[in-house]
């Protein structure tokens, strides 16, 4: 039989849509680092999936992502089929993609939000906080978690807590660009701050009430283009002109900044978003001298190195705090702490036409 939307059991919503490239050249175009089996033997997405599992707590779920990805993605989850999988057919950011998600479930469907290429470490500490969010949750409110802050980071937006409002929730003061140094360390220095990891959680109606509120073009189009979907199976392909004519804005904009009953969930659990090969090293078993080893690599005399060789042997003597990534048709060396160069590196393959940045090695 095939899966169905749980109307009782939260509902997780995988977003899958995303391309990777700052974790270039393993991650591209046409096999992006959520299909990775990045930092363990499964893939990102495997991973994200396993965190909730079918039960007591969680439904099947529903994975929003790209044509594109359609084979490899349901290959990966023959051990926990989707409810449904919705093929996007092209990218239009975080809003769009959720309203797909909660019009196709029933109105009163809890939908948990996330994306498909975070590692969370501490899997007891989020199913804790879901569970802190769920009182309110029912009662139509708008959850975001929000990541304990352990560093002045400038990668990341902010939530300001305001009051307590329920046991280890509090009603959201404000969301935050992402600061420059001075202004993050402050925020860090403050102690009310907390990192916008992208995870969420609410009622399908309640969502949509807002997007209707907010964002009446983009819930139109969005409901036009279910209306005129494709359907096989568990798989649903919205129609592309419609879905087009949605405009590009992440959830964050839409909505969570402009509703008012929104609420955010403080929680430690050894997140990351592995938005770069630094951040790699940093999630990485480290050897002896500090180096995180993948693939056929040597080292002599060297310290504080991520390398990692999908191929080709690799051999490093008497250098330090370097990244070493190899591929079968591509080879990329930089400093450490410079791994957002990375977007440069591939700005500049885009402009030579480079297949390296589509064809999987």
């Amino acid at each position: 039989m095939e899966p169905v939307i749980s109307t009782t059991l939260m509902t997780p919503v995988i977003l899958s849509g995303g391309s990777g490239t700052r974790l270039w050249p393993l991650s591209r175009s046409q096999r992006p680092k959520q299909l990775l089996a990045l930092t363990g033997e499964r893939t990102m997405l495997q991973m994200t999936a396993e965190r909730c599992p079918e039960g007591d707590m969680f439904g099947p779920a529903i994975i929003v992502t790209n044509a594109l990805h359609a084979e490899e993605i349901a290959r990966q989850m023959l051990d926990c089929p989707p409810a449904a999988m919705i093929l996007e057919p092209a990218g239009r950011n975080t809003a769009p993609a959720i309203a797909l998600a909660a019009l196709v479930a029933e109105p009163e469907a809890l939908l948990l939000v996330m994306p498909s290429d975070h590692v969370i470490e501490d899997v007891p500490a989020f199913h804790a906080a879901i569970r802190a969010a769920m009182p309110l949750v029912t009662d139509g409110w708008l959850i975001t978690f929000g990541i304990t802050p352990d560093k002045p980071e400038t990668g990341y937006g902010y939530i300001r807590r305001g009051d307590e409002i329920a046991p280890g929730v509090h009603k959201v003061e404000a969301f935050v660009e992402k600061p420059d140094t001075a202004r993050a360390a402050a925020y860090l220095a403050e102690g009310c701050y907390n990192w916008n990891g992208g995870i969420f959680l609410f009622r399908a109606d309640a969502f949509l009430a807002a997007l209707e509120q907010f964002e009446p073009a983009m819930l139109a189009s969005a409901r036009a283009a279910l209306d005129g979907a494709e359907r096989e199976g568990t798989t649903i392909r919205p129609e592309a002109a419609a879905f087009l004519a949605c405009r590009s804005e992440s959830i964050d904009y839409a909505v969570m900044e402009r509703a008012e009953r929104v609420a955010v969930v403080p929680v430690e659990m050894g997140w990351s978003d592995v938005g770069s090969w630094d951040a790699l090293h940093a999630l990485g078993m480290a050897d002896d001298s500090g180096n995180v080893l993948h693939g056929d690599v040597v080292t002599i005399d060297s310290s504080d190195c991520l390398v990692r060789s999908e191929g080709p042997v690799v051999t490093l003597a008497g250098v330090q705090d370097l990244i070493v990534v190899a591929t079968r048709d591509a080879v990329m060396i930089l400093p450490r702490g410079s791994s957002q160069d990375v977007k440069k590196i591939v700005e500049k393959l885009k402009e030579k036409g480079h297949r390296t940045l589509d064809i999987p090695y």
